[in-house]
């Protein structure tokens, strides 16, 4: 019989109660979806629960596993989607009240996958309006509201994927899909005490999910572990025909032979600088931890304009695809005022100043790949400040901080990464520990945040 601690059990406990009868498929679809109906609500982390899709998945698992066909560490699991990606059947309202009754009748290809894997879609879960890319200033920039971590119901839950990231931190899912632009996979990771894995671009198909930079974008899992989030990944990675972008490199987790130590480690010169104290004291502590099963050695990023091409190629981008949005009367439904009005500066942004950025982005793409080919982890705080109070503008309370280039770097270079939890901060608020590593090596990452977790036991925390 479930309990409330099965709520915040990692995929390998969920999975090892299935198989030996003291939980079924049913019974934990149940209780996700009871959860999100009252507590992912609380905390604006929901937009649409599935119940139908949900209880038919749960039936369909119940009956395999107990005719003993089994398909995978997924296989009976609840968990949910960022409302960026399309099922059939529900809306998929982007986080934007222009887009709210909005269907689509094919499947993204990242549903697909969980649903072979056996994976349960309970919810669409709450985000950002249009992802963060009209420019929002302020945490309710949203269809659901101000999305809020479960550690204070008057903090942010951190954006883009809020929903996602607040849904498995109050463990009303297992897991769940979030999508990253720029920092909308790791920050609501951090700011809601979870770990979050962005994989390389190219890794996941992204068919059937929203674009907002569709040189940019990547779909990730945010879990209770770095091991579940490679689970999880290991189940949504490959080649698919329907995304061009999509990379046909095979992708295998666990790793043969995953190593426990035995690291190379790059602490970022800088990395410390600007940040909260309880952020640094946290972050100092983390890398006494890395030294008990690696070697650190301290690096400077490569002197780039990381944040300002980061920015020309989204904003270029975004105005492609939302043109008719932002010049037509529908941008007025945007919930955040900045928004209605962001995205049509630009529309008038030069072809060249964006020509520019991608040839800068190029040698960008050489100088990471030379840096991160020497270590298999880049290390660093994974933001500077913990998570902003719900009635407070960015503006105000993120100039407290300094905005690290390695977000911007990263993903321009299109490079994993992953935010684990590594203590608490102001306000009883969380602080996060980030591992950048080189493209294509996800299995690094996650080799070395697996290490860090098992010395540690941050990840284990509940709000509760």
């Amino acid at each position: 019989m479930a309990t409330t601690a099965t709520h915040y059990s990692t995929i390998d406990e969920l999975g090892a109660m299935l198989r030996a009868g003291e939980a079924t498929p049913t019974e934990l679809t149940r209780m996700c979806l009871e959860r999100l109906d009252t507590v992912g609500r609380e905390h604006n982390a929901v937009v649409t629960l599935t119940e139908e899709r949900a209880m038919r998945e749960a039936a369909q698992a119940e009956a395999e596993l107990a005719a003993g066909y089994d398909r995978g560490p997924l296989h009976g699991i609840p968990y949910g989607l960022k409302d960026l990606v399309a099922v059939p059947g529900y809306p998929t309202t982007w986080g934007a009240v222009p887009y709210k009754d909005q269907t689509f009748d094919d499947e993204a290809r990242v549903a697909e996958r969980l649903r072979d894997a056996g994976a349960i879609l309970v919810a669409k879960l709450g985000m950002v309006e249009l992802a963060g890319g009209m420019g929002y200033n302020q945490p309710n920039a949203s269809l659901t509201g101000p999305g809020k971590t479960p550690w204070n119901a008057e903090a942010w839950a951190g954006g883009s994927s809020s929903g996602s990231g607040s849904a498995v931190a109050a463990g009303a899912v297992a897991f769940a899909i979030g999508s990253e632009t720029w920092g909308s996979i790791v920050t609501p990771a951090a700011f809601c005490g979870v770990s979050g894995l962005r994989p390389t671009y190219g890794r996941v198909s992204r068919r059937g999910a929203m674009a907002l930079s569709w040189t940019m974008d990547k779909l990730g899992p945010m879990a209770r572990s770095a091991h579940d989030c490679g689970l999880v990944l290991h189940a949504i990675a490959g080649h698919d025909a329907g995304d061009r972008t999509s990379s046909q490199r095979p992708y295998v987790y666990p790793a043969a032979g995953e190593r426990t130590s035995g690291f190379r480690f790059g602490l970022l010169s800088d990395a410390t600088t600007n940040v909260q104290d309880d952020v640094r004291a946290n972050f100092e502590t983390s890398l006494r931890v890395l030294e008990e099963f690696g070697a650190i050695e301290t690096v400077s990023l490569p002197d780039f304009p990381y944040n300002e091409v980061a920015g020309v190629i989204i904003q270029a981008e975004l105005s492609s695809l939302f043109e008719e949005l932002m010049t037509g009367g529908d941008v007025r439904q945007l919930t955040a005022p900045e928004d209605r009005v962001n995205g049509l500066a630009s529309l008038a942004l030069p072809a060249h100043v964006y020509l520019r950025a991608l040839r800068i982005r190029s040698h960008i793409a050489l100088a990471m790949d030379e840096l991160t080919s020497r270590f298999d982890a880049l290390v660093a705080p994974t933001l500077p400040i913990v998570a902003s109070p719900i009635d407070q503008r960015f503006d105000a309370y993120f100039s407290r901080a300094n905005r690290s280039p390695l977000g911007g770097a990263a993903n321009l270079a299109g490079l994993p990464g992953i935010a684990v939890p590594n203590g608490f901060g102001e306000r009883g608020l969380p602080t996060s520990l980030s591992f950048t590593g080189r493209a294509w090596d996800e299995n690094s990452v996650l080799a070395a945040a697996k290490a860090y977790q098992e010395r540690t036991g941050w990840h284990r925390r509940t709000p509760v």
